[in-house]
């Protein structure tokens, strides 16, 4: 409606990010638009030979502080907070020479860059930015009459209306982009106390807040019912929300999901140490291998359970080849994360039109710190990462008999996979992959027996004599409250057990070991994952 529209006659600029600037600086003077700027950007816009007035100008007061003290002035604030129908609004604007800002375009302070790259603290807090912010909440605020621009992605938006409706911005993009400043300076807030929570060792803030910036819009959810969305979080993690999708169809939210389980269970493996594969359904690995190469990896990987497999997520902790691009697309795969991937492995990829290919450009590290949360009702739950590495870990053997190297081996793979599968876990692994899964039970009895079941029909499938746990090694993600748990898991042939210890029955347990000659160590570390 023509009373929404608001003429842009005067625009405040001030971006840390110059991207666009000149153009966008120069549609806005072909507008008729009176250019107000600070610092850097009043400098660019000049060299570009176009009139820029410095804000210092509109305030009668210098940059001071190292420009810490520019707009933080009421001829800057008033002018975006002044009501343009309100009468004693104009009339104090006219009293004290306030002009009116109807256009503001600001980026902050690169904080979060800052941080990514390690800047000391010194630098860290120079680049927390103050009247950015400040300036963004006010226009925001005051959007009946003001539009705020928050990032260069915006600019065309703007112009065109300006084009559209004669030099005049309509009420619903200027709502809309309210709705974003806010957002973009909660997300910047959330950066910095959360920085300010790591760096004093807070374990539990009196407030917390996470932001984010989209990534993608999202078909839905879950289920067809539910809405979704992705978002990028400070801090470049490699994985799914930093990997380049090289093909394939938009990924869902289930895929997102089972994409960075994956690929936060292959970091665990050191490609400079030996090459490995993960497959993920529903969240949960449902075959781990190491291997000589990638394609011996990904078919021992494979074998674990072909069945659930299908249609499954696969991880890989090197650049991916064309022999095991060839090997993976023999079944139908939702997903392939790799760190890279040669042209060649590309192309044949390509022949799997639907098939998605992510490069993440490096693997996650398994032992750096950070923060994870999810919602309950009313609330979040917010905890560090598991980081804990079983490579680090003081294993303490409780039983008479010690494990053989190879069953020591195998051990540590066990347990390194079943930090990533969900509880109560039991994973059987021989010659460094997993040979029966078990996840996600009530009972820590019916995990070890839904994996020595998946065994039998593996080694049905591939016409073997015998499953493969037996002579297997087997890793529990947490202690077993009674015996019953690890004999089931004797029963199924292993002959060797990790876990944490720390029942009241560790006594009974490590008895019923030592009857049956097993060899048992403990970890003394927890892998719950629910």
């Amino acid at each position: 409606m023509p009373h929404t529209l608001r003429r842009v006659t005067r625009a405040l600029l001030s971006v840390s990010d110059k991207s666009g600037l000149i153009e966008f600086a120069r549609a806005l003077a072909a507008h008729g638009v009176e250019l107000v700027s600070t610092g850097g950007t009043a400098k660019a816009i000049a060299e570009a030979g176009l009139k820029v007035r410095d804000v210092s100008e509109l305030t009668g007061f210098p940059e001071m502080m190292d420009g810490r003290v520019k707009t933080l002035h009421p001829k800057v604030h008033g002018g975006l907070l002044a009501i343009r129908g309100n009468a004693e609004h104009v009339k104090a604007m006219a009293t004290y020479g306030i002009e009116a800002i109807d256009l503001l375009v600001v980026n902050l302070y690169p904080f979060e860059a800052t941080v990514e790259k390690g800047a000391d603290f010194v630098d860290c807090i120079e680049n927390i930015d103050i009247g950015g912010p400040a300036m963004i909440r006010a226009a925001a605020k005051n959007h009946d009459d003001v539009a705020v621009v928050v990032e260069a992605a915006d600019y065309t938006d703007i112009l065109d209306e300006l084009a559209a409706n004669k030099g005049a911005t309509t009420l619903q993009l200027r709502r809309r982009l309210a709705a974003k400043a806010y957002a973009r300076t909660a997300a910047y807030d959330a950066a910095i106390s959360n920085w300010f929570a790591a760096e004093l060792e807070t374990v539990a803030p009196d407030y917390r807040a996470f932001g984010g910036r989209l990534i993608q819009a999202l078909r839905y959810g879950e289920n067809p019912h539910q809405t979704a969305a992705f978002y990028a979080t400070p801090g470049k993690r490699p994985g799914v929300a930093t990997a380049r999708q090289v093909q394939g169809k938009e990924l869902s939210y289930n895929n997102i999901n089972d994409t960075d389980a994956a690929y936060e269970c292959i970091g665990e493996f050191d490609p400079n140490r030996t090459a490995a594969c993960v497959i993920v359904k529903h969240a949960n690995p449902c075959g781990v291998a190491e291997g000589a190469d990638l394609i011996s990896a990904y078919r021992r990987a494979l074998a674990c359970d072909s069945t659930s497999a299908y249609g499954g997520i696969v991880a890989v902790n090197r650049t991916l080849d064309a022999e095991a691009a060839r090997a993976i697309t023999e079944i139908f795969t939702e997903v392939i994360i790799a760190p890279d991937a040669t042209e060649e492995a590309i192309a044949i990829i390509a022949g799997r039109r639907n098939l998605r290919l992510l490069l993440a450009g490096g693997l996650p590290d398994p032992r750096a710190t950070g923060l994870t949360a999810k919602t309950v009702a009313g609330g979040l739950l917010v905890q560090s990462r598991d980081n804990a590495v079983v490579d680090d870990m003081d294993l303490k053997v409780v039983t008479k008999r010690s494990p053989t190297e190879a069953e020591l081996r195998d051990l540590k793979f066990a347990f390194r996979v079943g930090k990533h599968v969900k509880s109560n876990t039991i994973i059987y692994a021989k010659d460094l992959a997993t040979v029966g899964i078990g996840a996600g039970q009530m009972s820590r009895v019916d995990s070890a027996r839904i994996a020595a079941r998946k065994a039998l029909d593996a080694a049905a499938e591939m016409k073997l004599a015998e499953p493969l746990t037996k002579g297997s090694a087997v890793a529990s993600d947490a202690f077993f409250p009674f015996a019953d748990g690890m004999l089931a898991c004797i029963e199924a042939g292993a002959t060797a057990v990790i876990q944490p210890g720390g029942s009241l029955r560790d006594a009974d347990v490590i008895k019923a070991a030592d009857d049956h000659g097993i060899a048992m160590v403990f970890t003394g570390v927890r892998h719950f994952r629910h």
